[in-house]
């Protein structure tokens, strides 16, 4: 494939510096591209890259400031990284237009498909589901019985959807990822056991989410989970029955959403973090990796970190404070001695 400077700049609407008909074959990290490459410059950190790269092209902010002369034409954006995955999106996405059915794959005759999707080795898909246009389904995917897979949605190698779930348009949803699993429903009995109770809800998953590999998405008990637009959830990831994660919320890695707590919209939840059922968070919240989230967060906008956790202007103070605990019990021991001495000395004295 062969992409020329001009074209890149009309995709992303950005500027040329230098030549537009500078062509483009690959894409490279500025640090170590070859010639034909583009990169992109979205990190301070390699601004002295920008000088020796021997990419072709290059994708940097609009208010970059070069203090000598560059070996590639430039094309400014004013966020370069974004225009960088529009560019890979675009020419080099390697999953974008598979097509066809493999002679292996299981399909109801109650099913729908529709056009130009396609079924890899395996695939088992249930009465009553329907796939829709352009969809992409990789090996050993199941799709159950009523589910829903949206437009141009594509669910890599061992999904499982399970009955009445339904995933919206333009989503990605990776290796071994599970939608519709039991809720952890149960029930108290009178000889201490647990019994089950039948988690008849389902999962919806709005258009445009990304999942990460092996989350876990449970069905409601009744109603349904949802993960609104935008949401996107790193690997690992595990939504409770009845949750619900707002619009454009990230989550990253190995963190867990508890059963029918409510996430708003705008939300970034760094890794590990753990999120208590039946709760609110505000929209627009910040949460640290490590995080425990034992009560609502009202406020929209705020930055938590700790376990539990804490404002985060607070948690840095309660920081320097465990730092100097230490010094504290010494000189609170010192003060101990004295008091003694003090006191045995007006004992004497007495």
């Amino acid at each position: 494939m062969q992409i020329t400077a001009s074209e890149i700049a009309s995709l992303i609407n950005g500027s040329i510096e230098g030549n537009a008909e500078q062509i483009i074959t690959s894409v490279g990290k500025i640090e170590d591209a070859k010639p034909g490459d583009i990169a992109f410059l979205a990190n301070a950190k390699y601004i002295n890259h920008i000088y020796t790269t021997a990419a072709s092209v290059v994708i940097v902010s609009n208010d970059l400031v070069l203090d000598k002369a560059v070996n590639c034409a430039i094309i400014r954006h004013p966020m370069p990284y974004y225009g960088f995955c529009q560019v890979l999106d675009k020419y080099f996405n390697p999953h974008q237009n598979r097509q066809g059915i493999h002679p292996t794959a299981v399909v109801s005759a109650q099913a729908k498909l529709g056009n130009k999707v396609y079924l890899g080795a395996y695939v088992v898909i249930e009465d009553g589901a329907e796939i829709a246009d352009g969809a992409q389904l990789y090996p050993h995917v199941f799709v159950g019985k009523n589910a829903k897979v949206g437009k141009n949605t594509l669910l890599y190698a061992g999904v499982n959807l399970y009955s009445e779930c339904i995933i919206g348009n333009n989503c990605i949803i990776h290796a071994g990822t599970a939608i519709g699993s039991d809720g952890f429903g149960f029930a108290p009995t009178p000889d201490g056991s647990y019994a089950k109770i039948p988690q008849i809800g389902n999962v919806i998953i709005e258009d445009n989410v990304e999942t990460g590999a092996n989350c876990c998405i449970d069905r409601a008990t009744m109603g349904s989970t949802i993960l609104r637009k935008g949401v996107k959830l790193d690997n690992m990831v595990q939504i409770a029955h009845n949750a619900e994660v707002g619009e454009n919320t990230v989550i990253a890695g190995l963190s867990g959403v508890a059963g029918s707590a409510k996430v708003g919209k705008q939300c970034v939840i760094g890794a590990q973090v753990g999120i208590v059922g039946h709760i609110t968070i505000a929209d627009g919240t910040q949460i640290g990796g490590q995080s425990g989230i034992p009560k609502s967060i009202k406020e929209p906008n705020g930055q938590y970190i700790g376990s539990p956790a804490m404002p985060l202007k607070d948690a840095f103070k309660s920081q320097v404070l465990q730092r100097n605990l230490p010094a504290l019990e010494l000189r609170v021991r010192e003060l101990e001695n004295k008091i003694k001495e003090l006191t045995k000395q007006q004992d004497t004295n007495s």
